[in-house]
């Protein structure tokens, strides 16, 4: 005799609730303003990725995933900022769907799977930058906490991040089940 949960509901409802919720339009800005300023943190603290940001002054990048666009726009300081255009001089979109499939592929160290449209030479750059370009999360850790404690976090940080790519390894595709220690 089978006996179903009382909840079997919930495990057949959520996902496609869930596929319908969408944030507030206001939830959604503020989400990418908070995403350019820590961009923009990252890029100050390399001097050659600005400066190779300023060449770019005024191209039109457009960063396109599930319908939501944020555009960009170098500076004559090598920042990023906000702009509304029409049209653009490099298009990155997102293929990957799935949030879960994009972590899991950053958790890996990969990029995410994107399609370039445009400018050639613009998307040389971007690339350099996302190739050559890291936060130093334990640095600015440090100036809030202190070194020891900063260089703590950061090394459990390691490790969890290295426990999960270890799983993401283990559930991705093709992957051997039941591997013998």
């Amino acid at each position: 005799m089978t006996i179903q949960s009382p909840f079997s509901w919930a495990a057949q409802a959520l996902p496609q609730i869930a596929s319908h919720l969408q944030p507030p339009a206001w939830v959604v800005d503020e989400m990418l303003n908070r995403l350019v300023l820590l961009i923009n943190h990252v890029l100050m603290s390399e001097p050659q990725a600005c400066q190779r940001l300023a060449r770019q002054k005024g191209q039109r990048i457009e960063i396109v995933w599930q319908g939501m666009k944020l555009q960009l726009q170098p500076t004559a300081a090598g920042l990023l900022e906000r702009a509304a255009f029409d049209g653009f001089d490099l298009r990155l979109t997102a293929t990957q769907d799935s949030p879960l499939d994009i972590v899991s592929a950053l958790a890996r160290g990969d990029k995410p799977k994107v399609r370039i449209e445009g400018d050639v030479q613009l998307a040389a750059e971007i690339n350099w930058l996302i190739d050559h370009v890291r936060w130093d999360a334990e640095e600015d850790l440090a100036r809030l906490v202190g070194d020891a404690p900063a260089h703590t976090l950061v090394q459990a940080a390691r490790k969890a991040l290295s426990a999960l790519r270890s799983f993401v390894a283990q559930r991705a595709p093709g992957a051997s089940v039941g591997t013998a220690a």
